[in-house]
């Protein structure tokens, strides 16, 4: 179990490098399941391991051309802010029952990775929709020639993501990457490059902050984890570079559209 776990860290490092998300999702249940780590300290681990995987990451895209380094700023600073306020003023308040239907009663944890999954399912079915564009199809070149940097839209997003993933607590790059391919309209391989720039930012904050609560952290777990997602980053953005820009698109909103309506499945009804 323990080789499989390591051997699972490696396709962590594949879905970063890939698709620029999937990181948390899957890092958790591999910690907690195969590891047997607390749910609360997976939690933790998973913000180092996908903060310096995605950071390994973001530098080989950059070196390639494929990070924005405005919209890492943009986006990522007002996200950063908008995490932390509604970690610290939001979640707090929000009732252990939030409401009840009939005898269904539907607690904090419950709604929060409900309404996390509908983002999910929502950004999907956009992902997922074939271009209006008609003609031959689209290639990344031509993507990069046709985009319009929205800045303040830009900034606006980051924001919105930085709610939403501060309310359920997770890397939001499934929310990142949608933003920016279809609102800032950056081709899939850019916004890929800058979302795993702007996660690797916003974990490792987070994991300072679990650092500075005197947490006892197993270095030795967390080291070969975060070695094998590494090595796993590299051959995911080797894998990128065959897969046309647009087919990339449509597999990762299958991959997130699978991934809501499991959670959603999950929560309500197992």
């Amino acid at each position: 179990m323990i080789i499989l776990g390591y051997i699972l860290a490696v396709v962590v490092g594949v879905s970063l490098g890939l698709i620029g998300s999937g990181g948390s999702i899957l890092t958790v249940p591999i910690l907690v399941y195969i590891f047997g780590v607390d749910p609360v300290m997976a939690t933790a681990y998973s913000l180092f391991i996908v903060g310096i995987t995605a950071l390994a990451g973001g530098v080989q895209n950059a070196l390639q051309g494929n990070v924005d380094f405005k919209t890492v700023f943009i986006f990522g600073i007002p996200s950063i802010a908008a995490v932390y306020l509604t970690r610290a003023f939001i979640v707090p308040f929000i009732p252990d029952s939030v409401f009840t239907v009939g005898s269904i009663e539907v607690t904090k944890p419950v709604f929060l990775m409900v309404l996390f999954a509908v983002v999910m399912v929502a950004a999907s079915i956009s992902m997922i929709k074939p271009s209006k564009k008609k003609g031959s199809e689209v290639g990344d070149a031509q993507e990069l020639s046709v985009i319009r940097y929205n800045y303040p839209m830009i900034l606006l997003e980051g924001s919105v993501v930085g709610v939403l993933t501060g309310m359920v607590g997770a890397g939001g790059g499934f929310l990142i990457i949608p933003a920016l391919v279809l609102m800032a309209k950056m081709p899939m391989k850019l916004a890929v490059g800058t979302s795993l720039f702007i996660i690797s930012i916003k974990s490792l904050i987070g994991f300072t902050g679990d650092l500075m609560s005197g947490e006892r952290i197993d270095w030795t777990l967390l080291g070969i984890f975060t070695t094998a997602s590494f090595l796993g980053i590299f051959i995911g953005i080797l894998m990128s570079k065959k897969i046309p820009g647009a087919k990339l698109k449509t597999a990762f909103g299958w991959f997130v559209l699978i991934m809501g309506v499991y959670i959603i499945i999950n929560e309500l009804f197992l």
